[in-house]
């Protein structure tokens, strides 16, 4: 019984402004890379830890161009989304997005909060549950999203497109310390959504992963030196074990990154940390993010939780109205060309 877990591919069919390279070309490289592992190690599923795509709605040429390599798999491929994947980062829109099509035409399989899939080979039975991105992940109890229970199997995988740290990155950061979730049972708790990553960590004789993303979209000092990597479950042994794989046809960092807009990035992220730092000290709204700021105010002033889900749901509709009339100027612009 193997798996094989990736996250954060950001599937999308331009190149961001802080890469050298061709973005599409280098991404099918590494999910070529990802599918011949898969086959040559024979693993039984492919867990993929959410932001799969770069927005909710790509056009269905980047869906092609990309699915055609990933049907290559030999085994199913199980997924959870990310904040990307949805539109106003509400998971009550997935249904609406290029994910809950894929889903629904069973190109893939979505797991459900609460509702664990159980896979079997070898003597083996794997617990599987998974946890997408919603606007609260990472705000509220973290027990509601990352403490799983263990049922009639012999390990137990939990999913999780969540800020999942080791420590937090500062004071107030929308995080969870993994110390937090140290009551989980689950075997392995495998987290994306922090690009970076982070090291292995082992609590109670439970695995903590993040391997990073496979897209590196950023210039942050981090990025110009990790290698994109996935890991490996192997639960054929006395006890699982795991270990970390490099893409061989990732590019080293500093080759495909645009080093000239490390300064500028670094300039507008300290530009952005000072503001933050003003708000907070005018007493203003802690959250800039549009569903934080809605749900800053609905703490503030007592807003009934009835009453922000609504405005949370307007948000997404919102943003979906807008991508969809974006999606229509880029099929005019084409027509135009």
């Amino acid at each position: 019984m193997r798996l094989l877990y990736l996250t954060d591919t950001h599937i999308r069919g331009t190149t961001p402004q802080n890469r050298r390279d061709n973005f599409p070309e280098a991404l099918k490289a590494k999910l070529r890379e990802v599918v011949r592992l898969a086959n040559e190690l024979e693993v039984h599923a492919v867990l993929h830890g959410g932001d799969f795509f770069d927005l909710p709605n790509p056009t269905l040429q980047v869906c092609a161009e990309f699915l055609e390599i990933l049907r290559g798999l030999e085994a199913p491929l199980y997924v959870v989304a990310g904040n990307h994947d949805l539109f106003g980062q509400n998971p009550e829109s997935l249904g609406r997005t290029m994910l809950g099509f894929l889903a629904r035409l069973g190109w893939l399989r979505l797991l459900a909060p609460g509702e664990p899939v159980y896979l079997e080979a070898e003597g083996v039975r794997v617990q599987l549950t998974g946890q997408h991105f919603h606007y609260d992940l990472d705000r509220r109890d973290p027990v509601h999203d990352y403490v799983v229970r263990k049922r009639s199997c012999d390990v137990a995988i939990h999913m999780v497109h969540g800020m999942l740290v080791e420590r937090p990155f500062f004071p107030g950061a929308c995080c969870t310390v993994v110390e937090r979730i140290a009551a989980t049972e689950a075997d392995y708790t495998l987290s994306g959504h922090a690009h970076l990553g982070f090291g292995d960590i082992c609590l109670n004789g439970r695995y903590f992963i993040n391997p990073g993303a496979l897209a590196r979209l950023t210039v942050l000092p981090g990025e110009l030196e990790r290698t994109p990597q996935v890991v490996l479950l192997d639960f054929g042994g006395p006890a699982p074990h795991h270990r970390r794989i490099p893409l061989a046809s990732a590019a080293p960092g500093r080759e495909v990154l645009d080093r000239s807009r490390l300064l500028v990035s670094a300039f507008r992220e300290e530009k952005l940390a000072r503001f933050v730092q003003v708000v907070r000290e005018s007493g203003g709204l802690e959250a800039l993010a549009l569903d934080q700021i809605i749900a800053a105010i609905a703490e503030r002033h007592g807003v009934e939780e009835e009453v922000r889900q609504e405005a949370l749901r307007r948000l997404a509709l919102a943003h979906e109205t807008l991508a969809a009339g974006e999606g229509e100027n880029r099929v005019r612009e084409t027509g135009n060309h």
